[in-house]
């Protein structure tokens, strides 16, 4: 856990994992690597969500099967968003599970 955070910097961070406001960390404060950091996690979580959007539009031909896998994933994407405010709240930069070895925003 890192000390030397200020609460906006954590705040910031967690909201990153909201949807869109992956950014705010950016803005908020933007010679933060914490920040940065949880502002790339937010971004490839809601890449991965527009993505399982786009897929559960296609999947939702095969009846049964395609509502399963889409909820399957949703949730698992809100644990990973879960994960990611746990995380930011608490000071830490851990990889979201799966998607979070992936670098965008450096």
């Amino acid at each position: 856990m890192n000390n030397s955070l200020n609460s906006t910097e954590k705040a910031m961070s967690a909201l990153a994992y909201l949807g869109i406001l992956f950014f705010l960390p950016l803005v908020v404060c933007p010679n933060s690597h914490f920040g940065k950091y949880h502002a790339n996690q937010g971004l490839i979580l809601f890449i991965a969500g527009v993505v399982v959007n786009i897929a559960a539009r296609v999947l939702r031909i095969i009846p049964l099967i395609g509502e399963i896998v889409i909820s399957a994933c949703n949730l698992l994407l809100f644990v990973f968003m879960i994960l990611g405010i746990i995380n930011a709240l608490n000071g830490r930069e851990e990889p979201l599970p799966i998607i979070g070895s992936y670098t965008i925003i450096k």
